[in-house]
């Protein structure tokens, strides 16, 4: 059980971890177009992400997958600058349908991106052959998933005073966020590593 509790909290720190809010600020951009309603739509999107993220620390830890670390830390700001723009032109339409599609493989694939980034680090901390690692995989995960859903959470709650306390629409809220993270994605991408070569 102590080492459930080990795993879980590696997990959740990854995520809630200050100086990795690239993960954060996909969350957001994620989940401000939606409200309390959608909350099945929502956990549908951060579960795949999950599912993207092991899937990628599994092909990783049994050498079946291997991407250089300049390329990932360029493509995570990518996939977050993907969804803000999405974001942007999508605000204010009903069509939701359309948009879970969207937002479904970009959480996919910005799962399995993340989770290659992550790869490296997860190997070193985990001793013994890669089948030992399956479990302790597993327990991550659920730390993951645990710390996606408070963060849906809290933005939830924050879009929601926003929009009844200061009485933002949801569209305004959705494109002020969204050109928010754009700005702060943008020069991530411009300063990445992979223009040096």
């Amino acid at each position: 059980m102590q080492e459930f509790w080990l795993y879980f909290n590696i997990g959740l720190k990854h995520v809630l971890d200050i100086h990795a809010y690239d993960h954060v600020l996909f969350l957001i951009a994620l989940t401000v177009p939606y409200s309390f309603n959608d909350w099945k739509k929502l956990f549908i999107l951060v579960s795949l992400f999950t599912i993207g993220h092991s899937l990628a620390l599994i092909l990783s830890v049994f050498g079946i997958v291997y991407i250089k670390e300049n390329l990932v830390e360029f493509v995570i700001p990518i996939t977050i600058l993907i969804v803000a723009i999405f974001n942007l032109f999508s605000a204010g339409k009903s069509g939701k349908n359309e948009s879970i599609t969207v937002s479904a493989i970009v959480t996919l694939f910005f799962g399995i991106i993340h989770g290659l980034g992550f790869s490296n680090y997860f190997k070193t901390i985990l001793p013994g052959n890669a089948t030992d690692k399956l479990l302790p995989l597993g327990e991550f995960a659920l730390g993951i998933e645990a710390a996606q859903i408070i963060v849906v959470f809290v933005v939830l709650i924050i879009s929601y005073l926003v929009q009844t306390v200061f009485r933002f629409s949801k569209r305004d809220w959705t494109l002020v966020m969204s050109a928010f993270i754009i700005g702060v994605v943008v020069p991530l991408i411009i300063q990445s590593p992979i223009w040096n070569r």
